[in-house]
């Protein structure tokens, strides 16, 4: 299943949009402006952008930019008729496609799945590996196993997503709270467990867990997993 962002101001349109993406089979995630659209890709493994110009707080063609400037997720735009000058920006600054309103739902879906299968086509981060080893831990996400040196590391649920997704992301830091709010999908209202969680997993997959080989934390930063991807 493929997460679609829908990132419009307009409530009608974001409904709309939500009820024929969601008929294909794709998961719809919505946002009223772009400050709400980099959040939700930075929370949520997005695959496609659908997003207006226009639009408060943050525009679309802000948003594009700084989209850019973090991956290569494909974004298709949704413009008014006068917009002319607009697309042309937005193609400008990284833009995939566009699609002009009132828009043809046959036209949008099979732009959408043109852009979808080029991404994917061109090893976009759409796809991760279901099997990742770092050093000696690896973790199985098909069979939701982890190993150290080929010995099972009997992890609970929560510990298996916070270690499945520091290794997806390995070398980058993430805040307790980043990482409270990847995992959990909501924002961390009191005391952060994250902590609990991590001196848990140390025990199951460090040989000295007062010393970390993988684990680590980054003092005032957060925590991150290291070692030799293979």
């Amino acid at each position: 299943m493929y997460n679609i962002l829908v990132c419009d101001d307009e409530k009608d349109i974001v409904s709309a949009l939500t009820i024929y993406l969601s008929s294909e089979g794709y998961r719809v995630f919505t946002a009223c402006n772009g400050r709400e659209a980099l959040e939700a890709v930075e929370r949520e493994d997005i695959h496609l952008v659908l997003m207006d110009i226009m639009m408060p707080v943050m525009d679309g063609i802000t948003a594009m930019t700084e989209l850019r400037r973090r991956g290569n997720v494909p974004v298709i735009l949704l413009t008014a008729k006068g917009e002319d000058t607009d697309k042309v920006l937005g193609l400008n600054v990284g833009a995939d496609d566009y699609v002009t309103k009132p828009f043809n739902p046959v036209e949008l879906l099979a732009r959408v799945k043109s852009q979808l299968r080029r991404y994917l086509q061109l090893g976009g981060g759409a796809v991760r590996p279901s099997a990742i080893t770092i050093g000696a831990v690896s973790l199985d996400d098909d069979a939701k196993s982890v190993t150290v040196d080929g010995e099972p590391a009997n992890l609970t649920p929560l510990e298996y997503d916070i270690l499945k997704f520091l290794m997806q992301n390995a070398g980058k830091v993430f805040s307790p709270a980043e990482i409270y709010r990847r995992v959990w999908h909501e924002e961390c209202l009191g005391e952060n467990p994250v902590a609990v969680h991590v001196r848990h997993i140390r025990e199951k997959i460090e040989i000295n867990p007062a010393e970390p080989r993988y684990l680590k934390v980054v003092w005032g930063k957060g925590y991150k997993i290291e070692g030799d991807i293979q």
